[in-house]
C-alpha cells in the first residue's frame, strides 16, 4: 500500500490550490478526484463562474496560476437596485488605492491553470471514488473503488458541499434550506456592462448579473422553489424576455446562449473543521448563499490559512493543535459571511413598507458616506 504525507479527496478549484500550494512546501500529496480534473475550455463560455477577490488573485499570482487563466473579465464597480425602495449602492474604486474590485472568472478556466501548474509538481492525481476511511495510529487508510487502497498522515476534506469525507468520519452539519432555487445561464446583451457587476432585487427574487466581457455575462438568479420551478418551464426566448424586464431593460433585450441551469440553495456549515490527521476545507466545511459571490473565495482563504499552518508548525503532520488552529482561523469568518448572506436575504425578501422604506433609506447612507463605503468593500475584498 502507497503512503502519502497528505492525501486531498476532491481536485476542484480548492482542493488544487491546496495541492499545489503544499507542494511548494514539498510535500508528498496525492490527490484522488473521480472526474475529470482537466476540464476543456470551449470557445463557449461556461455558466459556472465565480466572482474573484484581489486576495483571491494573489494567492493565485502566489501560486503561478494568475497570469496563465485563459480568460477572466475584470470589474471596477458594483451596482446595486431595489423593486421596492428608494434605495441603491453603488461600491467602485473612484476614491481606493487598487484600479479593480475583481474578476468574473470561469471556474474551469481556473481550474484548468491549476491543473497546468500541478503538472511541474510530484502531486499524483489518482482517478477514483473514496469507499471507505480507516483512522490509524499514523493517519489514515483510504479506500478506494477500484480495490486499492492508500496511505496517508494527513487527510484533506475538499469534495464539495455533498463531502464524503465529512460523511463518512462522522461530521455533523447544521443545515439552512433557503426554499430557493439559483437559475445559471449565460446571456448577450444590446448594451455594454461597463465592467460592472448588477444586482436587482425584486419582490420575490434575486437577479445578478457578472460581466463575461463588453455585452456577455453569466446571470445568476435567485428565487423561492414555485417561482424558480415556473421560470425553469420557459422556453429560452421567454425566459430572456422576463429576465431583460426584471432588470428594467437597462441592457436592452437579453439572448439567452448557453443551457438554463438551477441547483438548490442550502447553508450548510460542519460543525467542526478538523479532528485528529483530518482538516475540511471550502465547500466541505461551509457552504452559503450565492449572494455576494464569495463560496470559492471562503475556500481560497481557507487554503492559505491551512497552509500557513502546516508550514510554520514542526509538529507531526496532521497534529489535531496545529489543525485546531486552521479551525479557529477560519471558522469566524466563515460563519460572519453566511450569516450575513442570511440576514442580506432575508432583508430583500421582506416587503413590508416600513423595512422597505429603512432599506432604502440604508442603502443611500452607505452609498452617501464614501468612508463608510471604503470600509464595506474592503472587508468584502479580504483587504480589510
Amino acid at each position: 500500500m502507497k503512503h502519502f504525507d497528505l492525501v486531498i479527496v476532491g481536485g476542484g478549484m480548492v482542493g488544487q490550490a491546496l495541492a499545489l500550494s503544499l507542494a511548494k512546501q514539498s510535500f508528498n500529496i496525492a490527490i484522488i478526484e473521480p472526474n475529470n480534473p482537466n476540464p476543456t475550455l470551449n470557445d463557449e463560455f461556461h455558466t459556472r463562474v465565480s466572482a474573484i477577490t484581489p486576495k483571491s488573485e494573489q494567492l493565485l499570482t502566489d501560486l503561478g496560476v494568475w497570469s496563465n487563466i485563459k480568460r477572466k473579465q475584470a470589474f471596477a464597480a458594483t451596482e446595486v437596485w431595489d423593486q421596492n425602495s428608494h434605495g441603491s449602492l453603488k461600491f467602485d474604486t473612484e476614491y481606493e488605492t487598487f484600479n479593480h474590485l475583481g474578476h468574473i472568472v470561469e471556474n474551469d478556466a481556473i481550474q484548468l491553470a491549476l491543473y497546468q501548474s500541478l503538472q511541474a509538481t510530484q502531486v499524483t492525481f489518482i482517478n477514483a471514488k473514496v469507499v471507505g476511511l480507516t483512522k490509524q495510529d499514523n493517519g489514515y487508510q483510504i479506500q478506494l473503488d477500484n480495490q486499492t487502497a492508500i496511505g496517508c498522515q494527513l487527510l484533506v476534506g475538499a469534495d464539495g458541499a455533498r463531502s464524503k469525507v465529512r460523511e463518512i468520519t462522522g461530521i455533523v452539519t447544521t443545515d439552512t434550506d433557503y426554499q430557493q432555487k439559483a437559475i445559471v445561464c449565460n446571456i448577450k446583451a444590446k448594451k455594454n456592462f461597463n465592467k460592472t457587476t448588477w444586482q436587482r432585487f425584486l419582490s420575490n427574487s434575486i437577479i445578478a448579473l457578472l460581466p463575461l466581457g463588453e455585452y456577455e455575462a453569466s446571470i445568476v438568479w435567485s428565487a423561492g422553489n414555485t417561482l424558480a420551478d415556473e421560470l425553469m418551464q420557459l422556453s429560452k426566448e421567454e425566459f430572456a424576455k422576463r429576465l431583460s424586464a426584471g432588470v428594467e431593460y437597462r441592457f436592452g433585450e437579453f439572448e439567452v446562449v448557453s443551457d438554463i441551469q438551477a441547483f438548490p440553495l442550502i447553508e450548510r456549515s460542519a460543525q467542526t473543521y478538523v479532528k485528529e490527521q483530518l482538516a475540511l476545507v471550502g465547500d466541505a466545511a461551509h457552504n452559503i448563499h450565492p449572494l455576494a459571490g464569495q463560496g470559492v473565495n471562503l475556500g481560497f482563504a481557507d487554503v492559505i490559512e491551512l497552509s500557513k499552518q502546516l508550514g510554520s508548525n514542526k509538529s507531526k503532520l496532521g497534529d489535531y493543535g496545529v489543525l485546531r488552529k486552521y479551525a479557529r482561523a477560519r471558522r469566524l469568518d466563515n460563519e460572519l459571511m453566511a450569516k450575513t448572506m442570511t440576514s442580506l436575504n432575508w432583508i430583500y425578501k421582506e416587503n413590508n413598507e416600513p423595512l422597505r422604506w429603512l432599506r432604502g433609506f440604508g442603502m443611500n447612507v452607505i452609498n452617501d458616506n464614501p468612508t463608510l463605503k471604503s470600509f464595506l468593500q474592503k472587508h468584502a475584498l479580504g483587504n480589510s
